[in-house]
């Protein structure tokens, strides 16, 4: 029995709340390898593959390009069974169980709204899309088409995340006040990030993993937010400060940039300590000081594949439970960043055509 079957086996269940259909569907998809297919063949595909080959509940089964020869090409690399020469061609394939959209920003809406409209639960690279409106319009035809879609913000689904916020509220820093996260990588000459018309610039390439370290740290009720960027010839930021003020008192302070290298450290700031992050990217160590400055402990992260897995797992068992979006990273939450990301945007005065146009 296939995986899509079998989700509708867990959604009749959940009508008639037999649990002999509940112990049979559980059993039963713990035993089955999901078909996983990606759509686009350029870096963070490349990257998703070589995490999905060493998942033990995946096949890697499909990759689409709009160059056959490009798609067979990372399919002969990565082990994928098929490769297609369109996306429409691949999403239409009855076989295929999630589809991880990795094509660049200013696509992920025309893409996931083409796996939506075939049936096919989503997996789509951050940031979600082009601006809210685009975000709006994909969850709401999810909803009505009851497919499943995600972020793949994927620090949102890292177990260590998990530990580091728990750490911070642990009492072993005292009580955290304020939040510094900085995330750059110099790649300010890539067309994907240059460009507005590729939704380009640090903030939804770079600037999204401070946001969502802070709001994963300290929550989501934030009083007012101040912000300065330097935009490149093209219009789009290339740097960034950002700063939050908590309704409580707290405070973060973050910086995104493509002009440069910098620590990638998040720092969470106590009255009896502090915690430093080692990469709020991909965090692979949290090292406890004391308010002398000495060091008291450190943590670090279990062993990984390459941290996509999480996500990848997360859908699986959403898609096996009959869910249609993730816990990690609800709908109202990437709606919210997505709102969050238009108004400082709109501050900078940062436009891409998406923006411009008045029907979806």
């Amino acid at each position: 029995m296939r995986p899509s079957e079998l989700t509708e086996l867990y959604k009749e269940r959940n009508k008639r709340h037999n649990p002999i259909i509940i112990k049979l569907t559980e059993k039963t998809m713990s035993k089955v390898k999901n078909n996983i297919a990606i759509l686009g063949a350029g870096g963070i595909a490349t990257k998703m593959a070589a995490t999905l080959q060493q998942m033990k509940d995946v096949n890697c089964y499909a990759v689409a390009a709009r160059d056959l020869q490009r798609a067979q090409a990372f399919a002969k690399e990565w082990g994928f069974k098929h490769a297609y020469g369109s996306y429409e061609e691949m999403v239409a394939d009855p076989e295929i169980d999630l589809v991880y959209v990795a094509t660049p920003h200013s696509h992920h809406y025309e893409h996931a709204r083409l796996c939506i409209l075939h049936g096919k639960a989503v997996l789509c690279e951050k940031a979600f899309t082009a601006n809210a409106r685009e975000t709006e319009s994909l969850l709401q035809l999810a909803k009505e088409q009851q497919v499943y879609i995600a972020e793949a913000i994927w620090t949102r689904y890292m177990p260590f995340s998990t530990t580091i916020r728990e750490l911070a509220h642990s009492g072993i820093i005292g009580k955290p006040d304020m939040l510094t996260a900085s995330l750059g990588y110099p790649v300010a000459n890539k067309e994907r990030i240059a460009k507005p018309e590729l939704c380009g610039g640090a903030l939804l390439d770079l600037g999204v993993y401070p946001i969502n370290f802070a709001r994963m740290v300290f929550g989501t009720d934030i009083a007012d937010i101040q912000s300065h960027c330097v935009k490149n010839e093209y219009g789009v930021d290339i740097q960034e400060s950002i700063s939050f003020r908590y309704a409580d008192g707290k405070m973060a302070a973050l910086q995104a940039t493509v002009s440069c290298a910098n620590n990638r450290q998040g720092i969470i700031s106590g009255d009896k300590g502090y915690i430093i992050v080692d990469n709020i990217n991909n965090p692979h160590q949290a090292a406890i000081y004391n308010a002398d400055h000495q060091l008291v402990k450190i943590y670090d992260c279990p062993p990984q594949i390459s941290g996509y897995e999480y996500e990848v797992q997360a859908c699986i068992d959403d898609l096996r439970k009959g869910k249609l979006e993730p816990t990690a990273m609800p709908h109202a939450e990437t709606l919210a960043i997505m709102r969050l990301l238009d108004q400082l945007r709109a501050e900078w005065g940062v436009v891409y055509p998406a923006d411009r146009e008045t029907a979806l």
